[in-house]
């Protein structure tokens, strides 16, 4: 018999940890090649785990809820034949007989491992609360002691400390020193009967606490689910990271309510896909990026990233309430029957919970359509690190007036409200006005006897 090693795939470029939500197989069960054998969920998306082997689950290291690394072992499987499937270790020679340099890397190994131990020495999970790994390593490395991570509100998964927990408490840490250093000069100062302005630092505006919340007995108590306080907590994030601003415009898409009502049913017979709405605004959209492409950017610190990409992010509604974003790669690059064809495959399987990780990576700019829901016009929040996202209103037949070389006059139209919000700290009113404007002028242009 041989032993295969089950480990945590890579998942994406950005993700680097799961946690895993359910075994879907037991130790001694039969597992066939390319079965899943578990569940786990990131912060993006929930996945399966595939064995790619055939055999027997002979141990489950790791349990419901546990934090893995990308790259761990999480199970072991028995499979036919002998000896085991990962590589057999050679067999190590008489030490005065190793090379220097094998005797370097056991003596860096070593040292790895000494390394290891001290911080799970350290930092322990303790009172029933998880610690992740990144996060053991991160106070380790800061010098956290275990009483004051022990200490620390978590935003994770029933109240476990996530990175950029830690992170913000380490920034909050490492600015108190500086604050009670500005107070003491300017307090010297004072008495020597001088004041020197630029030493003085103002002090740190406390979040106030939360109004607690009392439950009677008639109230309902709903515990939120998991996806629910990421999606809570990456919305507070970006409120506290951008300078949201908003723009709005109204374009009158009749040529384009005439023409798709014209064209749909034989769309649907050639190519057996409905041709909504949406693939038409994102091709819009993507050729107004490609106008303006200092929309198509991200900000790191001081430094603007110019994407050579325009990846459109399309907000999709789950069957639970909740709003997951997949990722239309190169969108500028797709036709319209192309454009259609992966707006309804990702817009499918977001539904049947079918994404993948890679399915929600890499987006550049985000559009949210709030006229399914009969909004007709709304004010998204950013999703980070982006610096603009679009929402699409509904479609209403108005009474409007229409300008002709003949003159004005009243006529009924089919008109929409776009609402654009982006990130006043690198994107100034002109730029993001001049955008919507150019989604605008691309949905009025439309050509009526276009073929498809």
């Amino acid at each position: 018999m041989a032993k295969f090693e089950l480990k945590l795939p890579k998942m994406g470029e950005s993700v680097a940890e799961a946690t895993i939500t359910s075994w879907l197989k037991e130790v001694g069960e039969t597992i066939e090649a390319d079965e899943a054998v578990l569940e786990i969920a990131t912060d993006k998306v929930d996945s399966e785990v595939p064995s790619e082997v055939t055999g027997v689950l002979v141990e489950k290291l790791f349990n419901v809820d546990d934090v893995v690394q990308v790259g761990q072992v999480i199970a072991v499987i028995e499979t036919e034949g002998e000896g085991s499937v990962e590589a057999a270790t050679p067999k190590a020679e008489p030490a005065q007989q190793a090379p220097v340099a094998e005797q370097a890397a056991v003596a860096q190994v070593a040292q790895t491992v000494e390394t290891a131990k001290e911080t799970v020495t350290a930092v322990s999970s303790s009172e029933d609360r998880f610690y992740s790994p990144l996060v053991k390593n991160i106070a380790k490395k800061e010098g956290i002691s275990q009483a004051e991570l022990d200490a620390l509100a978590g935003t994770g998964k029933d109240g476990r400390v996530t990175k950029n927990d830690i992170l913000a408490h380490l920034e909050s840490r490492g600015s108190a020193p500086q604050q009670t250093v500005a107070t003491s000069s300017t307090s010297t100062s004072l008495s020597t009967g001088s004041v020197e302005k630029s030493q003085a630092t103002p002090a740190k505006l406390e979040k106030p606490a939360p109004t607690p919340v009392v439950a009677s007995g008639d109230d309902e108590i709903i515990e939120m689910t998991r996806m629910g306080k990421i999606i809570a907590h990456h919305m507070v994030e970006s409120v506290q990271t951008s300078a949201h601003v908003q723009s709005f415009i109204e374009a009158d898409v009749t040529k384009i309510w005439n023409w798709r009502k014209k064209v749909k049913d034989g769309f649907a017979k050639r190519e057996g896909e409905n041709l909504t709405f949406t693939p038409i605004f994102m091709e819009a959209i993507a050729k107004a990026l490609r106008d303006f492409p200092m929309m198509n950017i991200s900000l790191q610190g001081d430094t603007i990233v110019k994407k050579k990409h325009i990846n459109l992010g399309m907000a999709a509604a789950l069957g639970d309430g909740n709003l997951i974003v997949p990722v239309i790669k190169d969108a500028d690059q797709l036709n319209l029957v192309g454009m259609t064809k992966k707006v309804n495959d990702l817009a499918n399987r977001a539904r049947l919970n079918q994404l993948k990780p890679d399915d929600i990576q890499g987006g550049t700019y985000t559009v949210t359509n709030v006229g399914t829901f009969g909004s007709i016009m709304g004010t998204p929040i950013i999703n980070q690190p982006q610096v603009g996202i679009l929402a699409l209103g509904a479609i209403r037949k108005v009474p409007a007036v229409v300008e002709t070389p003949e003159g004005d006059f009243i006529g009924i139209r089919y008109r929409m409200f776009l609402s654009h919000s982006y990130d006043h700290r690198v994107v100034n009113g002109a730029l993001g006005g001049q955008f919507v404007k150019a989604v605008k002028d691309y949905l009025e242009a439309w050509d009526s006897n276009r073929e498809i």
